[in-house]
């Protein structure tokens, strides 16, 4: 077989309901851990990309918010603007679903997405869950025949099942050209916004109800403390002063547990021990505050 001479490269949106595992999807395809996971809807509030080059070709993927409902705050409408950006700009589209059920907002995604049919790929993730992999042909059936995508393709995101051949189906199906970001590159975020998002994702595991949705992380200094250890300072905004002392929890338990849970993941990313320290300020409508947001890596444009 003669080695083929040209590139390809192109951006890659996933996009579906929350809590589908398109974060955990990327973090798989990449390889990397690029955007945080949690059991909460709408973890993700930004546009993510995690980079993936394999030989010649670069596939960029654009991970999104779960899709949205509520459009009431400023951030609520980034967010669904965020989804926009990323299909419009998409060479591939993955409509990631659950491999045991079809709901009616997936319906209505996959209706919006028929005018791109031909460059989207369902991806049924979670079959580890459902047993039998019988039972996803009624939802195949039923799905193929009304939505004519490029390519279904069921896997497990969490256990890498299936993953070869949706990464062949991505690369066979972006446009040639030449690589957008450096090789060893697997993410456009910095160091900065990653150490927020780690933290953030501590404080959505150890918080419950409607807590987590109302706070953010933002990191204010990261130098050395000593020649060995990176020092960091983080302020976690709250919107009600009532969610302090939960956030903080009793004797500073659930503070100093986010702490240790969040040390250990950036001891891993940064590759030298950690100092970090975290204060928790209370900053009424942040998600409605153009200027905060701004602070926090949204782009405001056209909002």
């Amino acid at each position: 077989m003669t080695k083929r001479a040209k590139s390809r490269c192109g951006y890659v949106a996933i996009v579906g309901r929350p809590n589908v595992g398109k974060s955990t999807l990327l973090n798989a395809l990449v390889g990397e851990k690029v955007s945080i996971v949690s059991p909460k809807a709408h973890t993700t509030r930004h546009r993510i990309l995690g980079i993936l080059t394999r030989d010649l070709d670069q596939a960029v993927f654009i991970d999104t918010p779960g899709l949205q409902r509520s459009r009431k705050s400023v951030l609520h409408r980034l967010m669904a603007r965020t989804i926009n950006q990323a299909l419009a700009e998409a060479d591939v589209t993955l409509m990631v679903v659950e491999g045991f059920k079809f709901t009616r907002q997936d319906h209505q995604l996959a209706e919006r997405l028929q005018e791109q049919a031909d460059k989207t790929i369902l991806v049924l993730n979670k079959i580890d869950y459902v047993g039998a992999k019988t039972k996803l042909l009624p939802i195949l059936k039923t799905v193929g025949a009304e939505f004519p995508f490029a390519a279904f393709v069921p896997i497990s995101a969490r256990n890498g099942e299936n993953l070869s051949e949706l990464l062949d189906e991505i690369l066979n199906r972006l446009p040639d050209g030449p690589a957008m970001f450096p090789q060893e590159m697997v993410t456009d975020r910095s160091l900065q916004f990653r150490i927020a998002e780690i933290v953030r994702e501590k404080l959505f595991t150890a918080l419950h109800k409607e807590v987590p949705y109302g706070l953010t992380v933002d990191v204010e200094h990261i130098g050395k403390r000593e020649k060995d250890q990176t020092l960091i300072h983080a302020l976690i905004w709250i919107q009600r002063d009532s969610h302090k002392a939960i956030v903080i929890g009793k004797g500073g338990r659930v503070l100093k547990a986010v702490g240790r849970a969040a040390r250990l993941e950036l001891v891993e990313l940064i590759g030298e021990r950690v100092h970090l320290e975290l204060w928790v300020k209370v900053r009424d409508n942040w998600a409605d505050n153009q200027r905060d947001l701004n602070k926090m890596g949204f782009d405001l444009a056209g909002v």
